[in-house]
């Protein structure tokens, strides 16, 4: 079994519905993205898959579509009043939990053909958040 990691690096913000602590308000991260690929094979060129290509598939899109947004659930009531003021914005059907935004990226790999095992999204240096369907063998 092999595996590799790769770091991605956005800047977002977000707030949590029906929460009561800090995070209630809207506010604003300098997020990691750890994504680990894994494969029982080696390609021709004895990588699991080259590094360049997850940037330029994954980190692409987290740049295009989260990078400098408003994650925020969209029947969050700040929407409109954000909307109004012409901010990007990424809308969604959950809370945006680094919990739930680990799984988001994580299926946006797997929709892109990539044989990611695991997404961990670190809010905060201190703080974060692992998703992976099944527990794969190997160091996280």
């Amino acid at each position: 079994m092999f595996q590799v990691t790769r770091e991605i690096h956005f800047c977002y913000g977000h707030r949590l519905l029906h929460y009561e602590g800090k995070c209630r308000h809207l506010h604003g991260h300098n997020g990691k993205v750890e994504i680990t690929l894994q494969t029982d094979d080696l390609n021709w060129q004895g990588m699991v898959l080259d590094f360049s290509e997850i940037k330029r598939s994954l980190a692409a899109w987290i740049d295009e579509t989260l990078d400098h947004r408003m994650i925020l659930h969209r029947e969050d009531p700040a929407v409109p009043a954000l909307l109004q003021l012409g901010e990007p914005l990424f809308l969604v059907d959950f809370n945006p939990t680094a919990e739930n935004l680990a799984r988001l990226i994580y299926d946006r790999a797997k929709s892109q053909g990539l044989p990611v095992v695991s997404v961990r999204l670190w809010e905060t240096p201190q703080c974060s958040a692992w998703y992976c369907p099944e527990t794969p063998p190997g160091p996280r």
